[in-house]
């Protein structure tokens, strides 16, 4: 199992360079493949609040960590011009969940030849990815791009993030079957287990959570069977600009790791 881990945000260069140092000695210890992920741009926030620190800026401080810690490199594309110059840095484009069926963003992403992690749209059903899969296969190179980290070169090159469902105003729900079904599609399954505990618009236009219910639907889904984890995480999740309420405490990971490793070990004996 592979982890997908970072800020929200982009915040500032010091705070990513020091969440991604302590996240690749975390999963150094543990021998988790780590993929660094954090956002130049919340382009669908709430309110006009802070979005993040832009993506040239952005581009220049992921690149820094690709450099300086040789971890390969998640981030979000919101508009089909963005694809190829995030390509250039980024090793997975990733298809936000409000953006996950639009048909130009998935086929300019996928004419990178980077590896597309599309999430599950909220209001989708897990069998309506496929209409995701048909036209990023449709548009992908025959043969994608080789990514600078030797992590993804034997990657598929289409993901599928679950990261809840809408249960009615302010809340969402995970249907765990939805791992199951999407993983009859024959791309890895990765499990958003932060954006999974959001409660959408319930503190005063603001995004709100449970970040205490993570652990659990992390062993939920471990059990049922996945293939990566996403975890957003930040030194200090009370100050974040973003997803203050669900981000995992930094200090925490290397404890909540330990138990997906334990419970991906027995769960392996019964898959």
């Amino acid at each position: 199992m592979f982890l997908i881990a970072g800020p929200c945000a982009i915040e500032s260069r010091d705070m990513v360079m020091h969440t991604a140092d302590t996240l690749q000695q975390v999963c150094g210890r543990l021998g988790i493949p780590l993929y660094f992920k954090s956002s130049y741009d919340k382009a669908n926030r709430t309110s006009m609040s802070e979005r993040g620190i832009g993506m040239e800026k952005g581009l220049e401080i992921l690149q820094e960590v690709k450099s300086t810690f040789s971890l390969p490199i998640l981030t979000d594309v919101h508009e089909s011009w963005q694809c190829a110059p995030v390509a250039e840095v980024a090793d997975v484009l990733q298809i936000p969940a409000f953006l996950s069926r639009q048909t130009d963003l998935l086929v300019a992403a996928a004419k990178t030849g980077r590896i597309v992690n599309v999430k599950k749209g909220q209001f989708m059903a897990p069998w309506d990815m496929r209409g995701a899969i048909a036209k990023i296969e449709a548009s992908m190179p025959n043969h994608p791009t080789p990514s600078s980290t030797t992590l993804c070169h034997t990657t598929p090159h289409i993901w599928l993030t679950e990261r809840g469902s809408s249960f009615g105003y302010g809340n969402l729900i995970v249907d765990m079957t939805s791992l199951v079904k999407m993983r009859e599609y024959g791309y890895p399954v990765v499990f958003d287990a932060t954006h999974s505990v959001q409660q959408p618009s319930s503190q005063a236009g603001v995004t709100g959570g449970n970040r205490e219910m993570v652990p659990h639907l992390i062993r939920a889904a471990v059990a049922v069977g996945i293939d990566g984890l996403f975890l957003e995480v930040h030194p200090e999740p009370e100050k974040a600009i973003s997803d203050a309420a669900n981000q995992v405490r930094l200090s925490d990971v290397e404890y909540i790791l330990e138990q997906v490793k334990a419970f991906d070990q027995l769960a392996q004996q019964y898959r």
